[in-house]
């Protein structure tokens, strides 16, 4: 980020002796919103400080005044006006032990893009109870990157292939990729019971709903949106199959719901599973819903392809072990 001469404060972080900085927006910068690019800029100040600010006027573009949504181009030059520490929150910084789990997942890092091998139990972002998520956490590990950003999630109890970007412009086109599904997203699965070979994909339209306690809960239901799963049958277990699941399309929880629908559930999943497989789940030593995310593949802009796999985590290779001694 290119800085007016009348500002020496850096991009990110909140200084309370700062005065008005001039922030001059590059090509990787160009297209976000204010409301978003301040949010970076001014790390830990409430939303609700950032919108008050852009409402009375104290952050410009240009020199005039613009809105929450107003859409940055490359040249702009952005007025942040001063924000005292006591409006910002202190940011929650990681414990040894999930900092300890994120640099030992992390599958592949350059100036562009970290591929990370998500641990389960971990969300990939803050909200709704969690306070620090994989994306807040690698912010402060990696307080020199000021663009750190999910190109996607996977839910909080599914490890496995995690992609942050580092550059807007690699987000933007891995995005492109996204909506067109033209990313590959391959994951295993071990589900209850015999999945017949026969069964190479499913295809059912998916609706979600928010319940009132404000979960999400996904059904299939003609009025849904499309949605196609591939499968393969990689092992066969007297009472369980791992398969694999190529997603064809992105929606919530769907290949949770496509299982289900299927009628083979997957196995520790307490949302879409049935409730005869928990005594299965306990004999095998299974504490977590198996699901992981174990390939991931894209082109870069210059038009190499690129794929990365996340090895099994340890604790479901030891269900898998426990399947075959049965």
């Amino acid at each position: 980020m290119k800085m007016n001469e009348a500002s020496k404060t850096p991009a990110s972080g909140v200084n309370a002796g700062a005065g008005v900085r001039f922030l001059t927006i590059d090509e990787d910068q160009a297209g976000q919103r204010l409301d978003n690019f301040l949010r970076v800029v001014l790390k830990g100040v409430p939303k609700t400080r950032i919108y008050r600010i852009i409402r009375k006027g104290e952050v410009r573009v240009n020199k005039g005044r613009a809105k929450a949504e107003t859409k940055l181009q490359g040249g702009d030059v952005v007025r942040v006006p001063p924000v005292r520490m006591s409006e910002a929150k202190a940011p929650v910084v990681p414990g040894m032990e999930l900092a300890r789990q994120l640099e030992a997942g992390i599958v592949h890092e350059d100036d562009a893009l970290i591929v990370l091998n998500k641990p389960s139990g971990i969300a990939v972002h803050g909200g709704s109870g969690v306070n620090l998520g994989v994306i807040e956490a690698l912010r402060q590990l990696r307080p020199d990157n000021r663009f750190l950003e999910l190109v996607h999630r996977i839910d909080r109890d599914t490890s496995g292939c995690l992609l942050v970007a580092k550059k807007r412009s690699l987000l933007r086109h891995l995005h492109t990729q996204i909506r067109e599904h033209k990313m590959t997203k391959v994951y295993n699965a071990l589900v209850d019971g015999r999945w017949s070979s026969r069964r190479t994909q499913v295809s059912v339209p998916l609706l979600k709903r928010t319940l009132p306690s404000g979960e999400w809960v996904v059904k299939v239901q003609a009025d849904g949106k499309t949605a196609l799963t591939y499968f393969t049958v990689l092992q066969r277990f007297e009472k369980a199959t791992l398969v694999e699941a190529d997603l064809k399309t992105g929606r919530t929880h769907q290949i949770r719901v496509h299982t289900r629908h299927s009628g083979h559930p997957i196995l520790g999943d307490d949302k879409y599973g049935y409730e005869h497989m928990q005594e299965l789940t306990r004999s095998i030593g299974l504490s977590r819903l198996f699901l992981h995310a174990a390939r991931v593949g894209f082109h870069m802009p210059d038009g190499e392809y690129r794929e990365f796999e996340a090895p099994l985590p340890d604790e479901l290779n030891g269900v898998l072990k426990n399947l075959k001694s049965m």
